[in-house]
Order: C-alpha cells, then sequence, then structure tokens
C-alpha cells in the first residue's frame, strides 16, 4: 500500500489560519499553535459581539426615545403605553430615528401617545 503524506493538506490548514490570525500582535501572526489559540478566542468574541450588538443598538433607541419623549412632557414608559393603547405600531429604530432627525413627526405622535393615555 501506497503511503499517504499530508504535508500539502497541513499547509493549506496552517495557511488558513495564518491568513486570519493577520496583523496580530507579535508570535500570534506568524506562529501556527499561538495564532490558532487567538483565532479561536477572537472568533468567540466576534460571536459574543454581534449578540451584544442587538442589546447595545436597543438601549441607544430607548435612550434617545426617552430623551425626546420627555421634551413632550412623557416618560419613556408613559409613550410606549400610550402608542401601544392607540393601536399605533412602530418599531423603536423607527422612533429613534425620527427623534433625531423629524422632531415635528416625533411630536404628533408623542400627541396621539398623551390622548391614547
Amino acid at each position: 500500500m501506497a503511503r499517504v503524506k499530508t504535508a500539502i493538506i497541513t499547509r493549506k490548514k496552517h495557511k488558513k489560519v495564518l491568513k486570519r490570525a493577520k496583523g496580530y500582535f507579535g508570535a500570534k501572526h506568524y506562529r501556527f499553535r499561538m495564532a490558532k489559540q487567538a483565532v479561536m478566542k477572537s472568533g468567540n468574541y466576534a460571536y459574543v459581539g454581534r449578540k451584544d450588538k442587538k442589546s447595545n443598538f436597543r438601549k441607544l433607541w430607548i435612550a434617545r426615545i426617552n430623551a425626546a419623549a420627555r421634551m413632550n412632557g412623557l416618560t419613556y414608559s408613559q409613550l410606549i403605553c400610550g402608542l401601544k393603547k392607540a393601536n399605533v405600531v412602530i418599531n423603536r429604530k423607527m422612533l429613534a430615528e425620527m427623534a433625531v432627525s423629524d422632531m415635528n413627526a416625533f411630536n404628533k405622535i408623542a400627541e396621539v401617545a398623551k390622548k391614547a393615555k
């Protein structure tokens, strides 16, 4: 039986990991063992970061909506409660965008929430 050599496969695997470790500090960008650990760790951080990003944006939107709602004499919770009672379906991302860029439209929405409250 012929002998199977794995040099090509191993080199491909190593190059793939080292390519992902490009730009890492110290030996982590050229030593395979260290690079492999660093790539695994950074992959985990990236995975968690993608989940955290959703939470962070929601917090930002709520802070912006709350600030704009207080300018209209409401709190964030009163505004959201009023909108639910008035059957106004609008997500927090759009409300926050309106609060920043189109204050007149946000004021009208706040009035609707006040009346339904």
